[in-house]
């Protein structure tokens, strides 16, 4: 008998998203609530925002949708 185990993925939620679902679907992930990830984005955005663009767009095209 096979045994299926879920697996906690990273995908970008489609269903909660603002711009491209990527800060939902860390929320998700990380079982936090939504805004938390997108404020500390935004945090992050005005404190570093070469890097945080670069990992956003770089997460944009790597994960995959739900």
């Amino acid at each position: 008998m096979r045994r299926y185990i879920e697996v906690n993925r990273l995908y970008k939620d489609s269903a909660h998203r603002k711009v491209t679902g990527v800060c939902a679907g860390l929320a998700r992930h990380w079982s936090v609530p939504r805004l938390a990830v997108r404020i500390a984005a935004v945090v992050c955005l005005i404190t570093l925002p070469t890097v945080t663009a670069i990992a956003y767009i770089t997460a944009t095209l790597l994960l995959p949708s739900r």
